[in-house]
């Protein structure tokens, strides 16, 4: 096997920084080393993997260390970087290598905690860090403290390996090629050498192996198969108890071998099985944190949780014949994921949970629960619930409990009836969302029978909301909370497709407000007036407003932007009541003076373009745009400026006009494009409408673009 690699390498001075970094901690070498340091980062060719691992291999080390170690490296052809990244794996002792080894095929790519842990229950403890400190390894702070390495230290790694035994795969210690493990389990070539075997085929795939080998692989430790399904003739009848991870997606039996004895488990992940239980009785997996049957269609029952007391997640998402969650679920302590998403044949839960270190909890789409637990304790690590979908018909009051929660999914649990006043405890929750739970969703059964209100209580302590969606919830005249106005921290606020005819006038005074949605509330006639300040902490500075599709809206909303903002946003698609009104105009007019002034007297730093825009019903452009054309193109010749361009324009749109879109969306209505040249130079405006329209529109836009649109 010849491996050959072609890596650009840095500069001379970059190249010697770097490896000082790594040799000395600064960026130059200390005296009496520059000439030695020279050697090193012109054998490493410039390679950063190659200078850092020799600088590490040489800090805090004599003159006569690196000397000789520069013999050692003069003797080694300076192409064979294999060779030269090889030096600070032969300096590590025989826990480390392997460590080494272990991430390399098996753990790369987790996190750091769940890593640590695996290599722990093979008696391998520590060597993380010092594997960082020699650049063998990497940890991403910034992607969740992930185990990493570079793909030319990892290439190594397979290398190392292969030497171990170059023609005989069956007696390397780790296989993860798929032509040397098919060789192995087809031929029964296996050896007690075998601590690991990783095979991932990239598309599914059936296979005949002769599973009999796995009776040879006595100090297995990883068995990772994805992607593979092994006829019914193949199945293991045996599997070693030495595993500590065993990851076999498409398992094609019913069960696993009846004398496994998995005690040394730290993870099991056997997504889309055919498995219809584990294990019968109660077995004791005191190491075992991790286990993921998604997708297991046939299953049917899980397994006694009383001997498993460290699990930390448990995925059984869309296990759709799971009938039965076993009762010791609740009693996890350590448990911090519970996923039962798309259980659909899950009816009952236990009454209680006591799960102090759960932080997320996952029964979207069990369509047959009907209730769910009470929680026991504060339970102060739970952040998120996800109940959408289920036929749950009221929250526990429990649910007040649950200090730390931070997003809370109701949508659509249409026989969801309300929240219960306990939700105002829940000084922490950012996201509650309760969409669709109407009577409205239902057959025609439900038709002729007397509705009954989604009830919604005070908000009052919900001091960190950000989103609210209460769309879809049926809601009538006075049934939207009038201390709505007192969430302060909320910035998206849906109510579409409700039954009231006006809004509590506190909903104008939201101060962190930017998105509001109230599409499809045919019954609303006002809206309250909207009085925005300045921009907030996070670069908030607008309001983008939809009421589509309110047919009895007869006036547009009042804006008071006594700060200035730096854009309004206003769609009014089918609001066919605003047609007669002709103190639209006047409001229109009055929005782009408000965007204007409060640009011109303000500027704060780092605000967008300032904007305003609207589209609404008409057919007529107003009379005050000075420049008007029938067609599709209209040439304005610009006044003489030298700081700053306003421009507005306005367009008239109606359904059946040509589409002309690069990339069309689907089921697109109509699509428009305004461009705005200024001599070779050109603003493109776009406008994409993706509903039905009854009659024309107008689309009315004003910005400020002096980068675009200032005069030479």
């Amino acid at each position: 096997m010849e491996i050959s690699y072609k890596v650009e390498g840095l500069g001379d001075v970059e190249a010697l920084e770097l490896f000082s970094l790594n040799a000395f901690k600064k960026f130059e070498p200390e005296e009496g080393f520059w000439e030695l340091s020279e050697y090193f980062v012109n054998y490493a060719g410039g390679l950063p993997i190659a200078l850092k691992i020799l600088g590490c291999s040489l800090y805090k080390r004599n003159r006569d260390e690196w000397e000789n170690e520069l013999d050692k490296l003069r003797k080694i052809p300076q192409t064979e970087i294999f060779n030269l990244l090889k030096i600070s794996f032969d300096r590590l002792d025989e826990m480390n290598k392997n460590i080494f080894l272990d991430v390399a095929f098996f753990l790369k790519g987790k996190d750091k905690n769940k890593v640590i842990g695996i290599l722990n229950s093979c008696d391998r403890c520590g060597g993380i860090n010092a594997l960082v400190e020699k650049s063998l390894l990497t940890i991403d702070i910034s992607n969740g403290y992930i185990v990493g390495m570079h793909d030319l230290i990892q290439e190594m790694a397979f290398e190392i390996v292969r030497q171990e035994s170059p023609e005989e795969p069956g007696r390397r210690s780790r296989l993860c090629h798929p032509n040397d493990i098919i060789h192995v389990l087809i031929n029964n070539m296996a050896t007690n050498k075998i601590q690991g075997i990783t095979l991932s085929m990239a598309e599914l795939e059936k296979a005949d192996w002769n599973c009999e080998a796995f009776s040879k692989m006595i100090n297995l430790k990883f068995l990772e198969v994805d992607n593979v399904i092994i006829s019914s003739m193949s199945i293991p009848r045996i599997l070693p108890n030495s595993l500590r991870i065993l990851k076999w997606n498409w398992y094609s039996s019913k069960y696993l071998p009846s004398n496994f004895q998995p005690n040394k488990l730290v993870s099991l992940e056997m997504k889309h099985s055919k498995l219809v239980g584990l294990w019968d009785e109660r077995i004791d997996l005191p190491n075992l944190k991790y286990m993921d049957l998604s997708g297991s269609q046939n299953l049917v029952t899980t397994p006694i949780f009383t001997g498993i007391p460290k699990l930390k997640v448990l995925n059984l998402e869309g296990c759709e014949n799971l009938v039965e969650i076993h009762p010791s679920v609740a009693n996890l302590k350590w448990l911090e994921r519970l996923i039962l998403c798309g259980c659909k044949s899950v009816e009952s839960l236990p009454r209680e949970v006591e799960m102090d270190s759960l932080i997320y909890l996952n029964l979207q789409c069990c369509s047959k629960l009907k209730k769910i637990p009470e929680f026991s304790g504060q339970m102060e690590n739970l952040r998120k619930i996800w109940l959408n979908g289920t036929s749950i018909e009221k929250l526990p009051s429990s649910i007040g409990r649950l200090v730390g929660l931070t997003d809370l999914n109701a949508d659509y649990c249409e026989n969801l009836l309300g929240l219960p006043s306990e939700i105002c405890n829940l000084r922490s929750l950012e996201l509650l969302s309760a969409s669709g739970n109407s009577f409205s969703h239902k057959s025609r059964f439900w038709r002729g029978l007397q509705r009954k209100a989604f009830v919604l209580g005070s908000v009052h302590g919900l001091w960190s909301l950000k989103l609210l969606d209460l769309s879809d919830c049926g809601l009538c005249e006075g049934e939207i909370p009038v201390d709505i106005g007192c969430l302060s921290s909320l910035e998206l606020l849906d109510l579409s497709r409700n039954n009231f005819v006006s809004l509590p006038a506190s909903i104008g005074c939201l101060p962190k407000l930017w998105v509001f949605w109230v599409k499809g509330c045919q019954r609303l006639q006002q809206l309250p007036h909207f009085r925005f300040g300045l921009v907030d902490n996070e670069g908030f500075c607008g309001i983008y407003m939809n009421t589509d599709d309110c047919t009895s809206l007869t006036t547009l909303p009042k804006l008071s932007i006594k700060e200035g903002r730096s854009w309004v946003s206003l769609s009014c698609l089918n609001c066919y009541g605003l047609v007669e009104n002709e103190g639209c105009d006047d409001s229109i007019i009055l929005g782009m003076l408000w965007i204007a002034l409060g640009w011109r007297f303000l500027q704060v730093p780092g605000w967008n373009i300032p904007t305003f825009q609207i589209v609404i019903p008409g057919s007529r452009i107003p009379e005050w745009f000075n420049n008007q054309s029938v067609g599709d193109s209209l040439i304005v010749e610009l006044p003489p400026c030298t700081t700053s361009i306003w421009i507005a324009f306005c367009a008239v749109f109606e359904k059946g006009a040509p589409l002309d879109h690069p990339n069309p969306p689907h089921d697109l209505s109509t699509y428009f494009r305004i461009e705005c040249r200024l001599g070779e130079g050109a603003s493109v405006l776009s406008k994409v409408i993706d509903k039905g329209l009854v009659s024309p529109h107008l689309w009315v836009r004003m910005t400020f673009s002096p980068q675009e649109l200032q005069a030479d």
